[in-house]
């Protein structure tokens, strides 16, 4: 299969074979995974207790300068796999006692998975990106993605273009969290805490941009109410081993950062969602991309 992608915002127009792909994500038109097991370290309404069946995709359409999973986002290592074997990775993942199948880095492989969810699966499908969808996009997913969880990076678009390499993300990123609740509606627990239904928007605090972060937090408390979405806030960052010693994200974030913006989040009137603690800025929490499960 080949085509001419428009997937995600950037609109590269690339023509994407099986085995190549000259966009930005660089990736070509057959999935490429580097790990597919159940997972404990999402959110606890996500992960339960038996785990979030997840599967990570290699590639990304942001490839931020500072990303954890630097080795399948941006060097892109997976096993190529077709779709029928994706399927089959769903069924298994969900015989282990998987409470949802959450699918990591999907955007540039969309048009697969609308393919790949055709079947209703029996636990909800979780669409986990980096928040820069387009809304056509995510409308091609409509009824097939139970749970939106999203980050939203920056509402700066020069922090944006500068780790990101897109300064139009802050007007994707909230049109898209905008997109995905008309979807979904208001999020629903089942009677053990886990997630059915809904949006999680989360944000990774960066170290020297807190003010960044006040802006995402006065979004969400200003678009949505009570009841609405869950928002997480994550305090993991954790400096991957490219930055220089000078670099502004060298370094995790201090204690008086840390709370600063906790101080914020609490006087903002957002009641639903999660925080880290700030002890949560630790590599264990980074999985191995093994190609486990593949």
């Amino acid at each position: 299969m080949e085509f001419i992608c428009a997937i995600c915002p950037r609109k590269c127009n690339a023509l994407r074979t099986e085995y190549s792909g000259g966009g930005f994500c660089g990736m070509g038109s057959s999935p490429v995974l580097a790990r597919a097991a159940l997972h404990m370290w999402e959110e606890p309404c996500i992960s339960g207790t038996r785990g979030s069946g997840t599967v990570f995709f290699s590639g990304c359409n942001l490839g931020c300068t500072y990303c954890q999973n630097h080795k399948i986002s941006i060097e892109r290592y997976g096993k190529r796999i077709t779709v029928a074997r994706l399927r089959d990775i769903f069924r298994e993942l969900i015989d282990k006692g998987a409470h949802n199948i959450n699918l990591v880095s999907p955007t540039h492989y969309s048009n697969i998975l609308v393919e790949a969810l055709e079947m209703p699966l029996p636990v909800p499908v979780v669409w986990n990106s980096g928040g820069y969808d387009s809304v056509e996009t995510l409308r091609t997913l409509e009824g097939k993605v139970q749970i939106y969880l999203t980050d939203l990076k920056y509402l700066d678009s020069a922090l944006a273009e500068l780790y990101s390499n897109a300064p139009d993300y802050p007007a994707v990123a909230t049109a898209a969290v905008c997109e995905m609740f008309r979807q979904r509606g208001k999020y629903i627990l089942d009677d053990d805490g886990i997630m059915k239904s809904g949006v999680i928007v989360r944000h990774l605090v960066l170290p020297g941009y807190i003010e960044n972060t006040f802006r995402v937090i006065d979004w969400i408390s200003e678009n949505h109410s009570p009841g609405e979405i869950l928002f997480s806030l994550m305090s993991q960052y954790t400096p991957p081993g490219n930055m220089a010693d000078l670099h502004a994200l060298s370094r995790r974030l201090s204690e008086s950062e840390y709370l600063s913006v906790y101080r914020y989040l609490e006087s903002s009137g957002i009641e639903d969602g999660f925080y880290q603690d700030l002890s949560s800025a630790e590599d264990k929490f980074i999985p191995e991309f093994d190609l486990s499960g593949l």
